[in-house]
């Protein structure tokens, strides 16, 4: 009983903020170490000399230190990531540059960049994506009260979304796309007025003519399109995909049985859903779409009730960013959108983008958190107040 208390006190202690949120992530998580080793147990017995548990142990390593990422993030005011945002912003710039003139390549594609000595490497559109989200939160925090003049507020934000969104879709016009649309809805929600929101989709335009033309994923774009508009063509992934999801049915096939992870491309990745859904059937493919709408709703939930523009409006983004890309990764499973190589966050294996995803949680919960001392703050000013009220009870018998 003792030990329970002690727990339970040392949870409500250190991990502050929204604890629904925290569970949803540890139960994804979880859920991602099953899901990711089954997914490259035959991929590890060829590639690592017949240790099926190498990928695990690197995943579960990288789950660990996202959760370290979340925990220091979280117990960070957050009103500092307003200012850090802006110097994320422009170290983000060059580091987008770099990888695509001289980063590694991989898969036709070079968006990494090898960190000195550790000789680990990271995205740098990662980054950028978590910078330019705040910093857009930020800048629309700070010009609500000009929020309807051009040169003052708004030009600057279409400036930023324009360049960063520019420089991601030359080696990733996926996250640059998800990227575009999650400004574009924080714009919406910070009361942009509806003519700018019209120059934004301008904007969008213009950084996607640059990223075609001067990019190296513009080929790989056109032929997806052209295959998904072309419903008689499948692509082999989606076709293995379909497979996978019709062979799981409503129960799936059992952990560790999926068929489908030796025929499709990336399986614990990019189509990691569809290994869910075979191993787990419909049942367990619910049950993770409820999570990421319950992530979904405690988001909004933080949104409504923080007392600063900024504070909501860095959670809708950093939500929507998340949830966005979840459900386009479920749609381009099931077929409903082109392939687009977007893993699905808090599940799909990955490097530092695992870590990325910590520290948006952490930052989301650092709202939380802050929301959680105002409203028990008002509780106690609303007791102190209660108390000074309150007639003394024998008032009627006190001598004049």
């Amino acid at each position: 009983m003792e030990n329970n208390q002690t727990q339970s006190g040392f949870i409500q202690q250190h991990l502050e903020g929204d604890k629904i949120i925290w569970m949803v992530t540890i139960i994804l998580s979880l859920v991602s170490i099953l899901v990711v080793y089954s997914a490259t147990g035959n991929l590890a017995y060829r590639l690592a000399d017949g240790n099926t548990e190498h990928f695990l142990m690197k995943h579960t390593v990288l789950i660990l230190l996202a959760f370290v990422a979340m925990f220091i993030c979280h117990r960070i005011d957050y009103r500092y990531y307003s200012r850090l945002s802006r110097y994320a912003l422009l170290a983000s710039v060059p580091l987008l540059i770099f990888a695509w003139q001289f980063g590694d390549t991989i898969n036709g594609a070079t968006r990494w960049v090898t960190i000195p000595f550790i000789d680990y490497s990271f995205q740098p559109s990662d980054f950028a994506k978590l910078a330019l989200i705040s910093n857009v939160a930020s800048m629309l925090s700070k010009r609500q009260l000009s929020i309807k003049e051009y040169q003052k507020a708004i030009s600057p934000l279409l400036i930023w979304v324009g360049i960063v969104c520019g420089l991601i879709g030359l080696s990733d016009w996926s996250s640059a796309a998800l990227l575009f649309i999650t400004c574009s809805l924080l714009l919406f929600i910070g009361r942009v007025p509806v003519k700018y929101l019209g120059m934004m989709m301008i904007v969008g335009a213009m950084a996607g003519a640059f990223a075609f033309t001067f990019g190296q994923r513009g080929q790989t774009v056109t032929s997806r399109l052209t295959s998904y508009m072309n419903n008689g063509a499948k692509t082999f992934q989606a076709e293995q995909s379909i497979i996978a999801i019709n062979s799981g049915g409503i129960a799936g096939k059992g952990p560790g049985k999926s068929t489908q992870r030796n025929f499709l491309p990336h399986p614990y990745s990019d189509f990691i859903f569809a290994i869910i859904v075979e191993e787990y059937g419909l049942l367990g493919a619910l049950a993770i779409i409820g999570a990421y709408l319950t992530l979904l709703y405690r988001g909004m939930l933080v949104v409504g009730k923080s007392s600063r523009a900024f504070g909501g409006l860095l959670v809708a983004g950093l939500t929507f960013s998340l949830i966005v890309q979840a459900f386009v990764h479920m749609g381009v499973v099931v077929g409903v959108f082109p392939i687009t190589g977007l893993p699905l966050p808090l599940l799909s294996m990955g490097g530092t983008s695992l870590v990325f995803t910590g520290v948006t949680m952490g930052m989301i919960l650092s709202v939380s958190r802050s929301v959680s001392m105002d409203e028990e703050g008002d509780l106690i000013k609303r007791g102190n107040q209660r108390q000074k009220d309150k007639k003394p009870i024998f008032a009627s018998n006190a001598v004049g």
